[in-house]
């Protein structure tokens, strides 16, 4: 939610803060000599807002998280700031017709950027797409865990001194555990996310996911065996675009509501949990080790 510049009286300066608006409002217009000039600037949010948005996620309890370079999971939580006492980021979702709907957000710094260092740095693969072919053929890492913290640990742990690791190698372990283990360190850290979230008193029945990495559909399905609840792939994977147009389009009275954003994503896939909850307690426990073992605080 952004605002517009405000002038004040004769002769008192402009204000140095925008006057606040609601996500879909009257920004102005595009400057001239700009491609469009001239349309109308109806629809402003952030990157994560707008996908939250864009995955019609406008009800509390509903979630989206967005996998890229790192991975932000944001969980609406209605009229009511929810206040968190787990190191996470308590937020302004969105705000229409003067009434605010607040957020808890939980940030990972390195989600696809793991996959991208074993493609560029290690060369264990050739491709981010070969990853989801590597964990086909050997969907067991045998122990081994990748804790990529390489630029520190985000939520919900907040070590930026924390430094990645592969823990749990063998004679045994090869390139393909290490891959594996890769992929599922994205679905334990948002099970850290998701975890924390819960200790703040929410609950979540469905995770819905988009970004590049959602591609993969065995990351998701092992996510889904990780949090114990069904993730849900959209049919549109970008949806930070379609919240920001769906704001403006809302705006200028093209869409009566934002109800039709659920449909307009649809869902590609759902993913259902199936691991057995000692398998899944047995996992994650050994994730807690590993990441206890890289921090420093």
């Amino acid at each position: 939610m952004l605002g517009r510049g405000t002038a004040g009286a004769p002769g008192v300066p402009r204000a140095v803060l925008p006057e606040v608006l609601d996500s879909a409002a009257d920004f102005g217009t595009v400057q001239a000599g700009l491609p469009a000039a001239g349309a109308p600037i109806s629809g402003i949010a952030g990157d994560q807002q707008a996908a939250l948005i864009g995955q019609g996620c406008l009800a509390p309890g509903q979630a989206k998280s967005t996998y890229g370079t790192g991975c932000f999971l944001v969980l609406n939580t209605g009229a009511t700031p929810v206040r968190s006492h787990n190191r996470l980021l308590t937020t302004l979702a969105y705000r229409l017709d003067g009434r605010p709907a607040y957020a808890l957000e939980g940030s990972i710094f390195v989600a696809g950027a793991a996959i991208k260092w074993l493609r560029d740095a290690l060369g264990l693969i050739a491709s981010a797409a070969e990853s989801e072919q590597v964990a086909l053929r050997a969907p067991d890492p045998g122990g081994v865990y990748l804790v990529p913290a390489f630029t520190g640990l985000g939520a919900p742990h907040w070590d930026p001194a924390a430094r990645g690791a592969i823990l749990g190698l063998t004679r045994d372990s090869g390139a393909e555990a290490i891959v594996t283990a890769a992929l599922q360190s994205v679905a334990y850290q948002t099970r850290d996310l998701l975890d924390a979230m819960a200790r703040d008193g929410t609950t979540l029945d469905v995770l819905r996911v988009d970004g590049g990495m959602a591609a993969s559909s065995w990351m998701l399905r092992f996510m889904a065996d990780m949090l114990g609840i069904p993730v849900s792939r959209p049919r549109i994977t970008e949806a930070t675009a379609l919240g920001a147009a769906s704001l403006a389009g809302y705006r200028l009275g093209m869409l009566p509501s934002l109800d039709h954003l659920t449909a307009q994503c649809g869902e590609d896939r759902r993913f259902l949990p199936a691991m057995p909850e000692p398998e899944r307690a047995r996992l994650y426990a050994g994730w807690l080790d590993a990441v206890a073992r890289v921090r420093t605080t």
